[in-house]
C-alpha cells in the first residue's frame, strides 16, 4: 500500500498530544490512509474539541437530511476536492 503525502505542517504532523487523535492515526498508519485533519486534532486537542463536536452534531444531529446520506454528500465533496475521505 503506498505511503499517504505528508501534510505541508511537518510541525503539526510530528508532533502529536496524548489522546484519542493520535491513538487513532498509529492505528491507521499501518492500514493505508486516513483524513489528515487528524494531525491538527492530535496537535492541540484543547483547541479542535469544539470542532469534534459541532462536526458530530451536523453529521449525526437532527435535520432534514438523513446522517447517511449527509455522509455520502460529505464524501462526494471530498471526491471533487481530491481529498481522501
Amino acid at each position: 500500500m503506498p505511503e499517504m503525502e505528508p501534510m505541508f505542517l511537518p510541525e503539526v504532523e510530528h508532533n502529536p498530544q496524548p489522546g484519542p487523535y493520535r491513538d487513532l492515526i498509529a492505528i491507521m498508519r499501518g492500514r493505508g490512509e486516513y483524513p489528515q485533519i487528524w494531525h491538527m486534532f492530535a496537535f492541540l486537542p484543547q483547541a479542535t474539541h469544539h470542532l469534534a463536536r459541532f462536526t458530530q452534531e451536523i453529521m449525526r444531529g437532527p435535520g432534514p437530511i438523513a446522517p447517511g446520506m449527509r455522509e455520502l454528500i460529505a464524501a462526494y465533496t471530498s471526491y471533487r476536492n481530491d481529498c481522501p475521505f
